[in-house]
C-alpha cells in the first residue's frame, strides 16, 4: 500500500489553509464557501453548511481521509504514478483533491501522465485555473507548484 506523500499534505495545507474565525471562535474552523462555490471546512473538506465548527486536529483527520480517497483515485486513473518519484504522485493527488476524481478521469492531463509525458502534463495542469468562469490567482499558484513537482523538483 502506497502512503500519502508528505508533499501532497503540504500542498493541500498550503493552498487550502485552515480557515478560522478569529474573533468569534479563535481555535476552530467554521464552514465557508470556497471560491468554486462549495461549502467546505478545515482544509478544503466538503461539508454541509450547518456543520459544527472543528478544531485543527479534527481538520487534520478529515484531511487524511480525503487524501486517502484522492490517492486511491489518482492511482486508479494514473497507475504509472505508483513507480514514479513521490513528487509526481503528490502533484496529481493535489489536483485530484482540488478538482475531484471525475475531472482527472476525463482529462487530457490523465492521458499525458499515463504516457509519462511530464512536460505536456505540466501544460495541461496550467489549463485548470478557472473558478466561476474566471482565472483565480490561487489556482494559478497551485498549478505552478504542482508543475514544479511534476518536473522532479521540490516546491519552495
Amino acid at each position: 500500500m502506497i502512503r500519502v506523500p508528505t508533499a501532497a499534505i503540504e500542498l493541500v495545507k498550503r493552498f487550502e489553509g485552515f480557515h478560522r474565525v478569529p474573533r468569534a471562535d479563535p481555535g476552530r474552523a467554521h464552514p465557508y464557501i470556497c471560491p468554486a462555490g462549495y461549502w467546505t471546512i478545515g482544509y478544503g473538506h466538503l461539508c454541509d453548511p450547518k456543520h459544527q465548527p472543528i478544531t485543527e486536529a479534527e481538520a487534520g483527520v478529515y484531511l487524511m481521509r480525503d487524501l486517502q480517497t484522492a490517492l486511491a483515485a489518482t492511482l486508479r486513473y494514473c497507475p504509472v504514478l505508483a513507480s514514479e518519484p513521490e513528487g509526481r504522485l503528490a502533484a496529481i493527488m493535489d489536483f485530484t483533491f482540488n478538482l475531484g476524481a471525475g475531472r482527472l478521469q476525463t482529462s487530457t492531463l490523465r492521458r499525458r501522465v499515463n504516457q509519462q509525458d511530464w512536460s505536456d502534463a505540466a501544460v495541461e495542469l496550467a489549463r485548470w485555473v478557472y473558478g466561476g468562469g474566471k482565472v483565480l490567482p490561487g489556482l494559478v499558484a497551485r498549478r505552478a507548484a504542482e508543475s514544479i513537482l511534476l518536473s522532479g523538483k521540490t516546491v519552495p
